[in-house]
């Protein structure tokens, strides 16, 4: 199954009924057939911004219990090249969340990212140098 991998704003936004994209992101994410596939520092920043809304975390994790979601495991090889990555996007620059989802979209070959970063990921390329499909 192909995945797509989600940031932390459509994250806060699917689950945080306040959250002003959260009509935007919840169309978006019914159009997706793929995998919802994300990292742990995406999901840590996402818990740190749902700290106000303990049942939108409690649905976060539900969400991971599930496999609705699934968090990419990252090791040493990841680390060296998130910091390649960062070190690219200094200018930006590239924070430590948006280096993991790059990353792990070049070892997994993952070309779609579902965020409402569209600054930064327009600049972002895959690892084959092209930029990102991004939705929405």
């Amino acid at each position: 199954m192909k995945q797509v991998l989600i940031d932390t704003g459509p994250i806060v936004a699917l689950l945080d009924t306040d959250d002003r994209d959260h009509a935007r992101c919840i169309h978006a994410a019914r159009q997706l057939s793929d995998d919802l596939l994300t990292t742990w520092p995406v999901l840590t920043e996402a818990m740190y911004l749902l700290s106000r809304a303990p049942r939108a975390q409690d649905a976060l994790l539900a969400w991971i219990e599930d496999s609705a979601l699934q968090a990419a495991d990252l090791d040493a090889d990841d680390a060296r090249e998130m910091r390649v990555l960062m070190t690219k996007y200094r200018d930006l620059p590239m924070d430590f969340a948006d280096a993991s989802l790059v990353r792990v979209a070049g070892r997994e070959s993952i070309k779609q990212v579902f965020t409402l970063d569209r600054r930064d990921f327009s600049i972002y390329q895959t690892a084959h140098g092209r930029p990102f499909a991004i939705v929405p």
